[in-house]
């Protein structure tokens, strides 16, 4: 019965999409029009193929964004080591992730925008790719894509799997649960986050046999190379930064930048000669804050155009995409943005912590507080989860105190290894135990 209620509510589903495909369509132009969509590439996003499909098995890995996209990363190499013969295709939604991921996947992997969750685009797309299986990135459950996919017998895993209390909420609601039910009993493997992820999936009535646990695979981020970035400007940046107090605020939002100049200028009366990194979330949103400050007379360092760090300049702005990790081995004391106002989600920290930074976040972190207590769990120093206001403080004491400093860097950096060995050779046992063995048993295109 519970089924068939899934099965009615999933018909509703991909008849109101079909329905609403004409609406969908133009906003999907509009978002073109506004630059948030690929100029060249959109039609992707209907499911219009920019490269052929090469023969043989095809597995296709999908993340929403560049955070969930990179963890995707190391499982995608996993399999190209271990399965030559296969071809891996990579999709995501958003153009910054586009533009940094293009750059640090290996050049056989091909790259394409996800399509829309409407049966024509989902149809095509799938059709043309004809994927042996597909891996899903974090929260993407399209009803469409999911169970389209499983009527074609596409196997399904979805990896670092969460569920915000939001979204529980939503997909709990005693209309939409039978079509929830419904979308995760096709998936053979769901690997949470967490215990709490667990749960909230098995009170959606997810199976709880094809739940498994294997880490967090955004640990396994720290250890991608980053091949984006200007690598001379950044070691001239480097000698610049030398003999000076330094402290980095990145994946700042919208609203953070005061927070952070506020830290910045009461940081300064204590040392003059400091020098604040502002890294963004968003690169069109560092030229903003920097058009702000010199109206203010503010002298800034715009990354974008190639300033140095003269005498007098001690903000330095980063508007450019895929440098943070190597900005993070260039200072001691990393701040992770999009933490410090209220409803705010928080960042990956283990970047941070990876490169060696005393590593700070604000109180506002979301799914990421688990990450938090992990690392706290090992060793307390390893991340401090402060208020703003507290923020000058404890930045000022780590900045004086150069033993503490080092401890706090250590702590990072011991607590970052010990939670991230091994996550990428999980992933890759339970994906071949429960997906790769079948889906790729024959070495033939799906048909």
């Amino acid at each position: 019965m519970r089924r068939e209620r899934g099965e009615l509510i999933y018909k509703i589903y991909r008849a109101l999409t079909y329905g609403l495909s004409p609406l969908i369509h133009l906003h999907l132009r509009w978002r073109k029009f506004r630059g948030l969509e690929h100029p060249l590439r959109w039609r992707e996003r209907l499911g219009f193929p920019s490269l052929p499909r090469p023969p043989g098995p095809l597995l296709w890995f999908h993340a929403v964004s560049l955070g969930e996209g990179m963890c995707a990363i190391p499982v995608i190499k996993c399999c190209i080591e271990r399965r030559p013969d296969v071809t891996v295709l990579m999709t995501t939604t958003t153009t910054s992730a586009f533009e940094v991921i293009k750059h640090q996947l290996p050049n056989n992997v091909i790259y394409q925008f996800s399509p829309i969750d409407t049966p024509a685009a989902i149809d095509a797309f799938v059709c043309y790719w004809k994927p042996n299986a597909i891996i899903l990135i974090e929260s993407e459950l399209w009803p469409n894509l999911v169970i389209g996919a499983a009527k074609k017998r596409i196997a399904l895993a979805l990896l670092n799997a969460r569920m915000s209390a939001k979204s529980y909420d939503s997909w709990s609601q005693p209309f939409i649960i039978p079509l929830t039910s419904l979308m995760l009993s096709k998936f053979l493997l769901i690997l949470p986050l967490s215990t709490t992820q667990a749960i909230r999936f098995q009170l959606l009535q997810c199976p709880p046999f094809i739940i498994n646990f294997c880490g967090d695979l955004k640990y396994a981020v720290g250890n991608i190379e980053t091949a984006e970035g200007d690598q001379r400007a950044l070691e001239e940046l480097q000698v610049q930064l030398m003999n000076r107090k330094v402290w980095m605020a990145s994946s700042i939002h919208k609203g953070e930048e005061k927070v952070m100049l506020d830290v910045h200028k009461a940081l300064k009366q204590i040392h003059p000669d400091i020098i604040t990194i502002i890294v963004p979330r968003h690169p069109q949103h560092g030229e903003l804050i920097a058009l702000e400050l010199e109206k203010e007379g503010v002298r800034v360092a715009l990354r974008s155009r190639h300033d140095k760090l003269l005498p007098g300049t001690n903000i330095y702005v980063v508007d450019t995409l895929g440098e943070l990790k190597k900005l993070y081995r260039l200072t001691p004391i990393a701040v992770i943005g999009g933490s410090f106002l209220p409803g705010s989600a928080g960042h990956n920290i283990s970047e941070a912590a990876a490169a060696g930074c005393a590593v700070l976040t604000g109180p506002y972190i979301g799914h990421f507080s688990y990450m938090a207590i992990q690392m706290q769990r090992l060793n307390p120093l390893s991340v401090l989860q402060v208020s703003g206001h507290i923020l000058v403080e404890a930045l000022s004491n780590l900045l004086t105190d150069a033993k503490l400093l080092e401890a706090h860097q250590e702590a990072a950096k011991q607590a970052y290894y010990a939670l991230s060995h091994g996550i990428t050779e999980n992933v890759w046992s339970l994906l071949d135990l429960h997906i790769f063995r079948n889906a790729l048993a024959h070495r033939g295109s799906r048909t």
